[in-house]
């Protein structure tokens, strides 16, 4: 039976350290980022285009200006707590 994966992803096997395939690796983690990053840019222009059609911007904002400054609202604080939640955070050595 094989042994189970400890690391998954772009990391080096637990017996094993990098040596030539650092620029491998690199390269390959850089690929993958653009790739995500691409299609991020495509689906925000999709949503974008999708939104601007239907013109639900302006149905919304003749209605109630308060729903749709909430809703900015809303997404501005999901945008800060996911950016808060990728920063780096320091470890204590507290056990």
């Amino acid at each position: 039976m094989r042994k189970p994966i400890d690391q998954a992803g772009f990391t080096a096997p637990a017996g094993h350290a990098l040596g030539d395939e650092r620029r491998t690796v690199a390269f390959a983690e850089l690929i993958a980022t653009v790739g995500l990053l691409l299609g991020i840019i495509v689906a925000a222009i999709v949503v974008s285009t999708g939104i601007a059609r239907a013109d639900a911007g302006a149905s919304v904002i003749d209605n109630d200006g308060t729903v749709f400054a909430m809703a900015v609202l809303l997404g501005l604080l999901f945008i800060v707590c996911g950016g808060w939640a990728v920063l780096p955070r320091r470890r204590s050595n507290r056990n």
